[in-house]
């Protein structure tokens, strides 16, 4: 993205490990099996999550540090699939509804994003906003609500006590890719 080189670096390093969690969790074990409530009951919804959340944290990573350097046909395969995929099984399966779509909400967003950086004279603006301010004041309301939603689950059980330990976990990168997804739409 065009931010400052040391919060480029921050958000990849947090995005990264983020991902990389995920993919872990994805590895060995999906987030199902860590504790009601914190993400999709269905194991293999909850292994389909796990991915996503592994490509979304590691693919913001990448496009915080490489920013324009990567073909705009690059980044609009890598997330562009990913969300027509969501979006059709969103439509075809009404298990997991709301998860695909946020999921395919963000892959659009991240292949937004980097249509408009690449379209952009050296990646980089100095005088105008990439993109269309619309969209990227609705994705900023989407994914700043979104970070408030999931910070509020983070913090809370419906029992009233905090969430320790692995529990939180799946819900902390949650949190992470999400202010993460606002700060790049931020930067744009």
């Amino acid at each position: 993205m065009h931010g400052p080189t040391l919060v480029n670096w921050l958000l990849a390093l947090l995005t990264a490990t983020a991902g990389a969690y995920c993919l872990t969790r994805l590895r060995h074990a999906p987030c199902a099996t860590a504790a009601p409530g914190t993400g999709p009951t269905n194991p293999p919804l909850a292994r389909e999550s796990d991915a996503a959340e592994a490509l979304m944290g590691l693919g913001m990573a990448a496009m915080a540090v490489t920013g324009a350097t990567v073909p705009a046909a690059v980044w609009a395969c890598l997330f562009g699939l990913p969300a027509a995929a969501f979006l059709l099984a969103a439509l075809h399966a009404p298990a997991g509804r709301a998860h695909r779509l946020h999921h395919a909400v963000g892959a659009l967003a991240m292949t937004y994003m980097a249509l408009a950086m690449t379209a952009s004279p050296g990646g980089h603006h100095h005088a105008t906003a990439l993109g269309t301010p619309l969209l990227t004041g609705t994705l900023l309301l989407y994914f700043g609500g979104y970070s408030l939603w999931a910070g509020a689950r983070l913090l809370r059980t419906p029992a009233g006590t905090l969430v320790l330990g692995t529990t939180g976990l799946p819900r902390a990168c949650r949190l992470t890719m999400g202010i993460g997804m606002f700060a790049m739409l931020l930067t744009m």
